[in-house]
Formats: structure tokens, sequence, C-alpha cells
């Protein structure tokens, strides 16, 4: 068996921009008309000053993606002591659900900074995943959610990374293609010209899941999480997400929340 993505979709194409500058408001109708899905990691307390865009429109503007912590302040986590880092990570994460009305269960990590005690904080309070600014150029999935390096930089070399994840080698299971980023990075220049074309290269593909980062991390979080019998020959899906995958004959299945299946 091999698993794949929901509806049978055999890879997944998501992205991740920080800080809120006004400029997403020029970035999010471009992921829109391409039907991309993105995740926009916000600092809450900066919201409604000067570059930033204001509270009162968060819901609005960023409806269909993912909203994500980065920090209240965008202090650097490792500057920061355990104290200091839950009020950090937990009291952004509680302005921007209110302003969403949904969980916000992501985080970027600020200045790209991390160690081992800025992950046991974030996970302290109810957070399931952080990216990293370490570009990989690959497209394997996390081991570690709290330590999630993304493909690349959109100024990474992205059209010719996605060229070779539209053709990715059938090796790799699940691959997974994560760019990131920061919208004044296009917003100072004036210039969207990189990211347009990007998406209208990757646009409607059949074979690829638009997904946020948090969907994502779901998802695959559900696939790991599955119970399996001592033979390996009967699965349990524990989770309350639809794990797919391709039997041995090539066969596309769903197993679904709590379901039970042989593969003999």
């Amino acid at each position: 068996m091999r698993f794949v993505y929901p509806q049978g979709k055999a890879k997944a194409l998501t992205f991740s921009y920080d800080d809120a500058q006004h400029y997403d408001r020029e970035l999010v109708p471009i992921f829109n008309k391409y039907g991309m899905k993105a995740t926009f990691h916000l600092n809450s307390g900066t919201l409604d000053g000067g570059i930033f865009i204001q509270k009162n429109e968060v819901a609005e503007l960023y409806k269909g993606h993912e909203i994500a912590t980065h920090g209240v302040q965008h202090k650097n986590p490792t500057m920061l002591n355990k104290h200091q880092l839950v009020l950090e990570f937990g009291e952004d994460r509680k302005e921007l659900e209110k302003l969403t009305g949904y969980m916000v269960q992501g985080l970027s990590y600020a200045f790209g900074a991390y160690s081992g005690d800025v992950k046991e904080a974030a996970k302290s309070v109810g957070l399931k995943y952080a990216r990293t600014v370490n570009s990989t150029n690959g497209f394997h999935t996390p081991g570690d959610f709290m330590e999630w390096n993304p493909t690349c930089h959109h100024d990474g070399g992205i059209m010719d990374l996605g060229k070779n994840f539209l053709n990715v080698p059938d090796y790799i299971e699940l691959p997974l293609m994560y760019v990131w980023g920061h919208s004044f990075e296009f917003g100072l220049k004036n210039d969207y010209s990189v990211i347009e074309e990007f998406c209208e290269m990757m646009q409607g593909k059949e074979d690829i899941w638009y997904a946020t980062n948090l969907e994502i991390c779901d998802y695959l979080t559900a696939t790991r999480s599955l119970e399996w019998s001592a033979d390996g020959k009967i699965m349990k899906n524990p989770t309350a997400i639809s794990v797919w995958f391709t039997d041995n004959a090539g066969n596309l299945c769903e197993l679904k929340p709590g379901e039970m299946k042989c593969l003999a």
C-alpha cells in the first residue's frame, strides 16, 4: 500500500508568509486568483500599526486561508525565558483566535530562531507545528513538525524547483512543496511577478492538493497515528480525519475516522 493525499492527490503545495504588512492585500488576491492556499503568520501586537494590516480586516482578507502565530511582538524566541515564550506565543494565539473565530494552531519562528526550549514552549500552548527558514530544496515531509523546514524561499529558484515538483520521482512518498517569504519583498519593489508566474504554472493540477500548513500537518499526523495489527495486515484510523491510500492492486481507498480495514 501507499499513502496519498485526500481524494487521491499525489502531491501537496503550500505557502507561508510572515508579518502581515499591508502588502498582503496585494498578495492574497494572487493566491485566490490561481486557487492556491496559504498560511499567514501574524504578530497581533503590531496590527493596526502604520505598515501593518488592521485587525478589523483580518477575517475577511485572509478568508479561505490560514492564520497562524508569529509571536505577539515579533521577538526573537531564543532571547526569551520560558514564561516570556508562553506569553509571546500564547497571547498571540488568543488574540488571533478572537479575530478569526477559529483555533489558531500554527507558528513560524520570528527571525527563524528556535531551540529545544522554544519548541517545547510552543507545544505547551497548543501549537501543532512551527516553520523555520531553513530551505531544503526538496519535497519530503517533515519528521518533526515543530521544526518544519520549507522547500524554499520564493527567491530561491522557485520556478526551477516548481518544474521539478511537477515531475517529482515516484520514490518520494507524499511529496510536498512548501514556499515561504514576506509580502514586503514583493511590495517594496512593486513587483509580484515571480509569485504570480509560479502560481500560474501550478494552478489547476488534478494531482496537487492545494492546502494550508495546518491542513497538511493534520493530515500527515493522521497517517502517522494509524494503529496496526501485529502482522501489519489490519489498520485502524483512531483520528477524526480520513486517510487515503492505494492498495497493492492500485485501487484508491479511504480509511474513515474510526474505521478498520484488512489489507490482505
